[in-house]
């Protein structure tokens, strides 16, 4: 069952995962007998994320909608949540007030993000040289990972704010450069980098190296695994 601040969601409670992508968290919470609305701005990821549900005999909601500007109604969930999605949002106040905004009045708000200083936030450093300049006004990812930084976006409107560091153990590559590759050809931002640089070899050669140096330093050795440091925040909203 699904836990924000010492109370357990489940029947009853309706929940809204942010940015939910193929739904790593909102089909668990489904699951975990909650009516869920899955909502995330990518079509394809909705509809991927619908499938697998169907084959876990899983009910759940799918709705496209941008994370800026969520199309539901004020107060309309119990429980309002992002995993590892609305830290991606280029705009993150105007992200974390509609994140307040579709919450009822002492509702939970839950959040969970990579760190700046963890190994993804390394990453998007790591590639920052090699990608496109930021469109004025945009944040970085990784902010959401700051406690600090969270806290003043959700401001008064919350009470009682966590905030918990944690690992996650990530053991799928065997080298190095197998998580290079992995990324270099399905995660979005570094995808992008290398379409950037594509006509300049040695531009890339360097970002090839900078992203294998990088899983090599948080490589345990022996045990060919990752840490991925994350920050879990839970929050109620004001009565």
């Amino acid at each position: 069952m699904l836990r924000y601040s010492g109370r357990q969601q489940g029947p009853g409670d309706r929940v809204l995962d942010v940015a939910a992508g193929c739904g790593n968290a909102a089909i668990p919470a489904a699951q975990a007998g909650a009516a869920v609305v899955a909502c995330d701005l990518t079509p394809e990821l909705l509809t991927a994320g619908e499938r697998q549900a169907g084959q876990l005999g899983v009910q759940l909601q799918w709705r496209q909608g941008d994370a800026e500007a969520l199309p539901f109604a004020d107060g309309e969930f119990d429980v309002v949540m992002s995993c590892l999605g609305v830290m991606f949002a280029p705009h993150h106040q105007a992200s974390a007030s509609e994140l307040i905004s579709v919450c009822r009045p002492g509702g939970t708000i839950g959040l969970l993000s990579w760190t700046p200083e963890g190994f993804i936030g390394q990453m998007f450093a790591a590639m920052k040289p090699y990608a496109a300049p930021p469109p004025p006004g945009l944040q970085p990812p990784p902010l959401w990972g700051n406690e600090y930084h969270v806290r003043a976006l959700l401001g008064g409107a919350v009470t009682g704010m966590t905030a918990v560091r944690d690992t996650l153990e990530v053991s799928l590559f065997a080298r190095p450069e197998h998580f290079r590759d992995y990324f270099k050809a399905r995660y979005g931002p570094v995808v992008a980098a290398y379409q950037r640089i594509s006509d300049d070899p040695e531009k890339a050669a360097a970002l090839d190296r900078e992203l294998a140096e990088l899983a090599q330093r948080h490589d345990h050795g022996a045990t060919t695994a990752m840490d991925w440091e994350y920050l879990l925040v839970t929050a109620r909203k004001q009565p």
